[in-house]
């Protein structure tokens, strides 16, 4: 708590008057006998504000999320003083409509579970920041929670899975591999070298400049990307999966990435268009990049899926195989691995898609 504490420190707070009329706004009281603990979860790593009211048995009582992809689609990506700043603004109505949608008064709760880390250190530290802040006036326990390890664990709200599991977290932000062990206890077994598949999809969405398009000016870069491709051909261009020689579980993106740029450069140039306009070639780059993704991505799981079979850290079948985070939601990618599932006897298994990216739930 005295490492929390001077984190915290380094943001800043609300005020212990707006926090004290925050609580007295909450003029209710249930009046039901809660049987059960009750723990309040705010998640606030990146661009989502959330938080979620859930029981000891799992059942979600309330929820409310506010998201900044509007604002971050017009800024062409997530500015870290912008995203606080929208944290700051939204945390405490957030708070309070999970609150609210639950039908629990602050006092109710059991503990308060906040995400620390990993995430963009401004975004963390609102959360963080209003967290402390009601743990010292509830006088409530504080639980700080791993957001990889949250997402990891999702899948036991959903869906009955047993320990040990394999576990595939995919987004912006990170890119892993590991085996659940335990509810605290991971073996890592390979992550992503450079940036992440999520962030990828991004950038080549931005430098295709699909928020022009008129099919996809309301979408996320990812989105954009899985939309576009079902109308492309992913043979037209013929780009490597990355480190198909490397005799691990890594990933790696960021070389891809360099690849595709130079060769959008040069659709622009044969096709005499300038940067920043749509090429008439986009929808087969989109559809080249997501198959080339999904590659990579499936061939370094099936290593991982073999490494832990053959020592035994896995069942050798009904094994089961987690996949979670934003990308988890793209479809093309959850297909290919699907084929390397049936392929191994194993149980492909990912959470409903609104707990596949960032809430509250999660974290709770």
């Amino acid at each position: 708590m005295l490492i929390l504490n001077k984190t915290a420190g380094v943001f800043s707070k609300p005020s212990k008057r707006n926090m004290y009329e925050f609580l007295r706004s909450f003029n209710f009281h249930s009046g039901k006998l809660f049987l059960h603990k009750l723990v309040l979860g705010i998640e606030t790593s990146c661009d989502d504000t959330a938080a979620a009211v859930v029981d000891e048995t799992g059942n979600v009582l309330g929820e409310a999320i506010h998201s900044q992809t509007e604002v971050h689609l017009k800024t062409g990506g997530i500015i870290p003083p912008v995203a606080q700043q929208l944290h700051r603004e939204n945390i405490q109505r957030i708070v309070q409509e999970a609150l609210s949608a639950s039908k629990v008064s602050p006092s109710e709760l059991s503990a308060i579970a906040t995400t620390i880390k990993p995430g963009l250190a401004l975004s963390l530290g609102v959360g963080l920041s209003f967290s402390l802040q009601l743990v010292d006036q509830l006088k409530k326990p504080f639980i700080p929670i791993h957001h990889m390890e949250a997402h990891a664990l999702t899948i036991r709200l959903t869906n009955k899975v047993e320990f040990p599991f394999l576990v595939l977290l995919i987004s912006g932000g990170h890119c892993l591999l590991a085996l659940v062990r335990g509810v605290s206890d991971f073996l890592l077994l390979g992550k992503s070298l450079d940036i992440a598949p999520g962030d990828m999809l991004d950038k080549v969405a931005r430098r295709l400049s699909l928020i022009k398009h008129p099919e996809c000016s309301t979408m996320s870069g990812g989105k954009a990307i899985e939309h576009l491709a079902k109308q492309g051909n992913k043979l037209h261009f013929d780009f490597k999966p990355p480190m198909q020689r490397a005799r691990n579980c890594d990933f790696s993106f960021s070389g891809l990435h360099h690849v595709i740029d130079k060769m959008i450069m040069q659709k622009e140039k044969e096709e005499g268009v300038e940067k920043g306009q749509i090429l008439s070639s986009a929808a087969d780059i989109a559809a080249a990049v997501q198959h080339t993704i999904a590659c990579h991505i499936a061939k370094r799981t099936h290593r991982a899926i073999l490494f832990c079979k053959q020592r035994d850290l896995l069942c050798q079948s009904n094994a089961v195989l987690v996949v979670s985070g934003g990308v988890a939601s793209n479809l093309y990618i959850r297909k290919a691995l699907e084929i390397v599932t049936d392929a191994t006897q194993c149980t492909l298994l990912c959470p409903p898609p609104r707990l596949c990216t960032d809430n509250g739930i999660m974290i709770a």
